[in-house]
């Protein structure tokens, strides 16, 4: 069964009901190159040119049932720096 979420067809999935975790993915999840958490404690997966290919998904059935829906906050990642030092120094 396919499932779309996004915009983003997963056709690999899986549901352990004894643990209430839906795992979602594209394709084989062994293409995964990159893993990160959203604020929710979900696992978000992506591919070699950074796009989304995996979801982990935690109490899926509790969320859904208690809330109507399951929301999922991805992370966002940003890296700022002035000092480098001399390293831009021209030789």
């Amino acid at each position: 069964m396919t499932v779309k979420v996004a915009g983003i067809e997963f056709d690999n999935n899986f549901y352990d009901r004894d643990a209430d975790v839906l795992y979602l993915h594209v394709g084989d999840p062994a293409t995964s190159v990159d893993w990160d958490e959203t604020a929710e404690g979900d696992g978000v997966s992506y591919g070699s040119d950074g796009s989304l290919v995996g979801m982990t998904i935690l109490n899926a059935r509790r969320r859904l049932e208690r809330e109507g829906r399951i929301v999922m906050t991805f992370p966002t990642q940003r890296v700022e720096t002035a000092d480098l030092g001399d390293l831009l120094v021209p030789a």
